[in-house]
């Protein structure tokens, strides 16, 4: 597969937009592995092999095992994840799906068991930094280094 084009470049002021979010999202005050987590989740559902790449390093890097990353397609039927990780990562494959899922109620419910209100939206709005990072990066074939 080849790049279409380098996002970077082609609109430095949209990339700039992009990465004044990113870095808000990670001041937001929820655990970096738990972003790391829920990036990765909504990169492996949109196929985003640059960004299932990067996330899964950035949460190496972090500490975390390789067992729960490779557990991370199939969390829930894998031990390795809290109750706080599954309502993250459910919220995630909900609104990630969201066309679909429509969020369910059920997924709603362990979100508001394990996160409180701030919480939920500031988890909301790093799902959807996510989604958007995919959308670059799968619709302009970035690709992570060989």
């Amino acid at each position: 597969m080849e790049t279409r084009l380098n996002f970077y470049k082609a609109s430095p002021d949209a990339i700039k937009a992009m990465l004044a979010l990113e870095a808000s999202v990670s001041k937001l005050g929820l655990a970096p592995l738990l972003l790391d987590l829920v990036k990765l989740r909504a990169s492996q559902i949109n196929g985003c092999a640059f960004c299932v790449d990067m996330h899964s390093t950035d949460a190496r890097k972090r500490g975390e095992t390789e067992r729960r990353l490779y557990g991370v397609a199939a969390w829930r039927e894998s031990p390795f994840f809290t109750p706080r990780e599954r309502a993250a990562l459910a919220w995630t494959e909900a609104l990630t799906r969201v066309a679909d899922t429509h969020a369910p109620d059920a997924d709603h419910e362990a979100l508001c068991a394990e996160f409180n209100e701030r919480e939920r939206v500031d988890l909301t709005l790093a799902i959807g930094a996510i989604n958007i990072w995919n959308r670059f990066a799968v619709g302009f074939r970035a690709m992570p280094a060989a």
